[in-house]
């Protein structure tokens, strides 16, 4: 018996990874947002190959990557592989709920929710839209939220038809919340449901990745907010024509609830709940 004064090979061992991060492996579904590492290019992925990977940027370009690449999610270094079969799962609809198959829209609801501009109106319809047609929920649209004691007054909401209505920038000491207090302590104030994001805007309820942002920046005050966050994305924004192109732009990058920001998710959850309960 010999005494090895040297120890074991140390590399006769993985020496080269030791102390590495171990790299996750995750699946190439469609819509799924990564980050090509050697290029920096970023985009959803739109198609899968075996040994492939099609991706398409905020702006509608698209590259093809071999899947055997460096990518990355949210910085983090990934492996991406081949999604495996469904098996037949059943389809969901962009919220995440179970899509219902041949059913057609129901008779609209007399409840109502209401949101205060176009924008938001688009972006609900884009991932709830198929729950509130399977439910009978139909979206109005207020352009602004200074008249809404008088609309809900005008809408006389009983327990039979509700008014939810979803509010930007509703945080303590707002203009926002001021209104929607006085609401609550109206006379149809129990059966009116107002819930609100911390948003200045509904874009920013988008995830910044999706538009090839880290974050959303901070826009002066002294410049309107769309056409910062316009320039910014380095987009046209001289005419309100100019800030709704940007605005399709930054919609079309939506594909499901997993692209937006779970405090809208959760807000415009609890008013399909309220204007639907028996």
């Amino acid at each position: 018996m010999t005494y090895d004064r040297y120890g074991s090979d140390v590399l006769a061992t993985d020496w080269k990874n030791a102390g590495r991060k171990p790299v996750p492996s995750v699946e190439a579904v469609r819509d799924l947002v990564v980050e090509d590492a050697a290029s920096g290019f970023c985009g959803a992925v739109t198609r899968i190959e075996t040994q492939t990977v099609e991706l398409e940027d905020y702006f509608g370009k698209k590259r093809v990557f071999p899947l055997s690449g460096s990518f990355l999610i949210d910085g983090e270094p990934v492996t991406l592989v081949v999604p495996k079969q469904s098996g037949g799962a059943r389809a969901r609809t962009a919220s995440g709920s179970f899509a219902v198959d041949d059913q057609r829209a129901r008779t609209a609801r007399a409840s109502r929710i209401f949101v205060e501009g176009k924008h938001d109106a688009e972006l609900v319809e884009r991932v709830w839209g198929d729950d509130l047609r399977v439910e009978g929920v139909v979206v109005e649209y207020l352009e602004g939220v200074d008249d809404l004691d008088a609309i809900v007054r005008e809408f006389a909401p009983d327990r039979s038809r509700r008014i939810g209505v979803l509010v930007d920038h509703l945080v303590p000491g707002s203009k926002e919340s001021r209104i929607a207090a006085t609401v609550a302590r109206g006379p149809f104030g129990a059966h009116v449901m107002v819930v609100g994001h911390p948003y200045i805007d509904i874009w920013q309820a988008v995830k910044p990745e999706r538009v090839g942002l880290r974050s959303w920046p901070a826009i002066p005050r002294s410049i309107p907010w769309k056409h910062g966050i316009c320039e910014a994305l380095g987009l046209p924004h001289e005419t309100q024509a100019d800030v709704a192109r940007a605005w399709k732009r930054i919609l079309g990058t939506v594909r499901s609830y997993a692209d937006l920001e779970p405090e809208l998710l959760g807000r415009v959850e609890q008013l399909i709940d309220f204007v639907t309960e028996p």
